[in-house]
């Protein structure tokens, strides 16, 4: 099942836990949880991870390190800070908002690290009806880790993002193989659409609507469009991983529709981006 509605892979006190295992593959996870007064603590086992605040703050303790983040109000409110957690640690976190923790299976330790909201580089991508956002707080030659690479993207109300439709499935020059989590977030309690379809490496067929909380688990597969309705900006982060041990995002276009790319050219960029800060 590709589609996971909010609520279906709830495990206290993960409000979305979604383990390798869960989704049938190898490398990537993603856990939600909605902190309240209460500490959560756990160890992070064989998996290295983030901790990422999507609204409000928290401390993050480790028996090596104490990291603060500042956080903030909401997904469209720019980017946050975050941390990054090595396998084999034990950590608490302890605040108030509703904070991600992606994650990947990884055998090589990096030390824990903090990184300030200002580092995060802020890209824009498209143009016209394709233009997003995207924010490379964890994507290669951004940030150094063994397997995890994560990336948030917005969407204004009527775009389209993760588009044209591409693969990372197939380990062809240029194209890397991974396993990809699309966890969502919508303003305004409003709704969007996430398409999958079929690629060589299998058949794969899901148009699901989606709202705040929701999963798409994408194992193979041309994936995109991403699609916000009018009136409901659209947010959604990224999680990705797989068996290279160099870290690649590098996909392949559906043919079929890599010609969109060279309409952009004399389009102008959405003028509501970026949401948040300037790039």
């Amino acid at each position: 099942m590709t589609y996971l509605p909010y609520g279906k892979t709830a495990n206290a006190p993960w409000s979305v836990e979604i383990t390798p295992s869960l989704a049938g593959w190898t490398y990537s996870g993603l856990r939600i949880v909605d902190l309240t007064a209460a500490p959560v603590s756990f160890g992070t086992g064989e998996e290295e991870l983030l901790v990422l605040p999507l609204a409000g703050s928290c401390t993050v303790t480790t028996p090596a390190e104490t990291f603060v983040l500042a956080g903030r109000a909401s997904v469209f409110d720019g980017p946050s800070d975050f941390a990054y957690i090595p396998i084999s640690t034990d950590v608490t976190l302890q605040g108030a908002g509703r904070i991600a923790l992606p994650s990947a299976r990884a055998t090589e330790i990096r030390p824990p690290r903090y990184v300030a909201a200002a580092e995060v580089p802020v890209e824009i991508r498209g143009a016209g009806q394709a233009s997003r956002q995207v924010n490379n707080f964890c994507a290669p030659g951004v940030f150094d880790c063994h397997k995890l690479m994560a990336v948030e993207v917005l969407t204004p109300a009527g775009n389209w993002s993760s588009y044209p439709p591409h693969k990372h499935d197939t380990p062809n020059p240029g194209e890397a193989v991974l396993e990809e989590i699309y966890y969502f977030e919508v303003a305004g309690q409003g709704l969007g659409y996430q398409r999958v379809y079929s690629s060589e490496r299998g058949h794969i067929d899901t148009l699901a609507e989606v709202s705040s909380g929701d999963v798409v688990l994408v194992p193979y597969g041309y994936h995109g469009p991403s699609m916000a309705a009018p009136g409901y900006d659209l947010y959604y982060l990224n999680v990705l991983a797989g068996p290279a041990e160099q870290r690649s995002m590098a996909f392949c276009d559906d043919p079929r529709h890599a010609w969109i790319r060279s309409s952009w050219d004399d389009q102008l960029i959405d003028p509501r981006l970026p949401f948040g800060r300037t790039p």
